[in-house]
């Protein structure tokens, strides 16, 4: 079992503030200006839109310096959920957090106006070389934080800018959850099943393929007769092919969440896929 460690981050200022005041000659008033260029922060009613989406991290920058998600060495697919609850004292890590490409990082969060408050921060501890590494850590020292939320784009394809009171910043890109059909959901190991445009289902049940009709209507997938190879494999195989081939037959109802899809064949008898 992995292990996991609390991290608390020292919120120290690392740049003075840059202010001015002028003269407002009409309105006879002393009028306060900040030095840049302030980010507008969500209104009020477009906070909903940042819950429960699934947000790839795609930039960090710190200092000035750029930090892109790595391409390659992640360990995990990097995404990240707000899911707003109670902080319980003294509790660590919460229902929101994910991951940036290699440990698994869970956080507290508290939406407040235009403020993601981000606490309790907890995280595995897998060694996580190079620019993953980096990456991960920059992401980290930002993201623990209250940090000054901006949505921008229309809803399907928004990009979420996360400012920390260093103004170092987090750039997050909302990601589409995939389709039901020509998506590949993965069964487990070799496992996987494909539903297509045209009302059908190909696949493989660990060992042997398939094919068949599969209609999708009204939250329930009609599965006509698997028609399989007939392979031999080994014992613990069969028997999770003979499960998937019970379940996957017939209609059925399924739930899509983000990238997971479940399928019911009755009480107690169900498979949860991912999409690859």
């Amino acid at each position: 079992m992995k292990r996991t460690t609390k991290r608390t981050t020292q919120r120290t200022t690392k740049r003075t503030a840059c202010a001015k005041y002028a003269a407002a000659a009409l309105a006879g008033t002393t009028v306060l200006v900040a030095c840049g260029t302030e980010p507008a922060g969500i209104s009020t009613q477009d906070l909903s839109a940042v819950e429960d989406v699934s947000w790839v991290p795609k930039k960090v920058t710190v200092d000035g310096k750029d930090y892109v998600l790595p391409a390659k060495g992640a360990r995990h697919k990097a995404q990240i959920i707000f899911e707003p609850t109670t902080a319980e004292p003294d509790g660590d890590g919460g229902e929101s957090g994910g991951s940036v490409g290699c440990n698994s990082i869970g956080v507290d969060v508290a939406i407040e106006g235009d403020t993601v408050k981000v606490s309790d921060l907890v995280m595995t501890l897998m060694g996580c070389p190079g620019a993953v590494g980096e990456f991960e850590q920059k992401f980290v020292d930002v993201f623990d934080n209250d940090l000054r939320a901006r949505l921008d784009g229309p809803p399907g394809s928004q990009t979420l800018t996360l400012t920390s009171p260093q103004d170092d910043t987090i750039t997050l890109r909302e990601e589409k959850p995939p389709a039901l059909k020509g998506t590949r959901w993965s069964l487990g190991e070799n496992a996987y099943l494909i539903l297509t445009k045209n009302n059908t289902v190909t696949g493989s049940l660990g060992c042997n393929t398939f094919h068949d009709k599969a209609t999708v209507k009204d939250r329930t997938i009609d599965f006509g007769p698997l028609a399989t190879t007939r392979m031999m494999c080994s014992g613990p195989v069969m028997k999770t092919e003979r499960h998937l081939a019970e379940i996957l037959s017939g209609k059925v109802s399924y739930q899509q969440e983000r990238d997971s899809l479940k399928i019911t064949k009755g009480p107690g008898e169900s498979v949860t896929a991912r999409a690859e």
